[in-house]
């Protein structure tokens, strides 16, 4: 089980009142509220392996340039990301917590935690010599990751935007049926079409989700789509062309900031899920500082009861 923890994090910062403190009165709504769903989700989902993924570049060098419009909207005065005030302080905490619980948390100066996750799940799925393939749930809410959906290497996406406790089991059946798209590849050019504002994607004008869907649909994959739009005899509609053509650097680089990468060069880490905290002693300090001893409690119970 692969963790966005950052996605996991905001939804537990704006999903959790912020009435629930520390006994010096500090929130600590979002370390509850994520600490909280890695309770439920392992006690649902019973994962063997478990990893908080981490953005350690939430807007790395090589997606602005392909695409400078990408999450600037979100850049902050002093250059960061633009955050409610009371979340980088909890998110601290959240560290020290998984480090004491001994969670693995894994993440890549220069890339976001959609690529660690991207290359986690490749070498999870696909195994090695030493250590044979499994089965990955990708817990998100985040769309972009159900271009990792692949039901034959054993990916689906565990995906939140209705709350953890609503979490949709995305597979291929799942895309289909909700976005008539075949796979998560089929997925990523619709992404790439319809755009996505929140990160700064403008898509192609006049193109919405629908369209989108079926023209990949159509023509098989975004490069299909393109050759039609660029082969005068193909049978796309006239308006549908010319706004294709009129998109065409928008289409050349929003393929390198949709994709994730697969091929990170991560360390190889201790993902066995924990039977027991990693250190005890820091642990009870983090819950007798912070208040979350019911929340680590649970956490601690799903950890205990999910199969070896």
């Amino acid at each position: 089980m692969l963790l966005d923890s950052a996605s996991l994090c905001f939804r537990a910062f704006h999903g959790v009142p912020e009435s629930l403190t520390a006994p010096d009165g500090t929130p600590v709504n979002a370390v509850r509220g994520f600490l909280d769903a890695i309770a439920h989700l392992v006690a649902t989902h019973a994962p063997t392996r478990l990893v908080a993924c981490w953005d350690d570049d939430w807007r790395p060098a090589f997606r602005v340039a392909a695409l400078p419009s990408y999450k600037a909207h979100r850049v902050s005065p002093d250059g960061g990301e633009e955050t409610p005030a009371a979340l980088p302080a909890q998110v601290d905490v959240v560290v020290e917590v998984l480090a004491a619980l001994g969670v693995a948390r894994v993440g890549a100066p220069g890339y976001e935690a959609d690529d660690v996750m991207a290359t986690l799940t490749a070498r999870a799925s696909t195994g090695s010599a030493s250590r044979p393939g499994v089965p990955v749930d990708v817990v998100t809410g985040d769309r972009d990751l159900f271009q990792l959906v692949d039901d034959a290497a054993g990916v689906r996406d565990v995906y939140c935007g209705k709350g953890v406790r609503r979490a949709d089991l995305v597979d291929q059946a799942w895309l289909a049926a909700r976005y008539g798209v075949a796979s998560g590849a089929a997925y990523a050019d619709v992404a790439v079409l319809r755009g996505d504002p929140s990160d700064g994607l403008p898509g192609v004008a006049g193109i919405g989700e629908k369209t989108a869907a079926a023209l990949v649909g159509r023509y098989g994959d975004l490069a299909g789509v393109l050759a039609a739009a660029q082969d005068p005899a193909s049978d796309l509609p006239p308006a549908q062309r010319r706004r294709l053509l009129g998109a065409g650097d928008y289409l050349a680089a929003a393929p390198v900031v949709v994709a994730t990468v697969r091929d990170v060069p991560l360390p190889e880490v201790d993902d066995a899920l924990p039977r027991e905290p990693a250190d005890p002693a820091a642990l009870e300090e983090l819950v007798r500082r912070w208040g979350v001893g019911s929340s680590v409690q649970r956490v601690l119970t799903a950890f205990t009861g999910a199969p070896a």
